[in-house]
């Protein structure tokens, strides 16, 4: 148990950018493009916060 460090998790990133795009879309009328963008942004975010964190943790 010793030397272990906390990671972080970026998977809420993903959830709230599609729903922000699921939101836009809709207001668009095209929430389908909405959900595809909204992922791809929050999967963007999520995998640099993942080698940010990978980087802290020296892994």
């Amino acid at each position: 148990m010793a030397n272990q460090t906390q990671s972080f998790g970026g998977g809420i990133f993903i959830v709230i950018a599609i729903a922000i795009g699921t939101a836009i879309g809709a207001v668009e009328g095209q929430p389908t493009i909405g959900v595809m963008g909204g992922a791809l942004v929050g999967i963007a975010i999520a995998i640099v916060q993942w080698l940010r964190d990978r980087k802290r943790t020296g892994e």
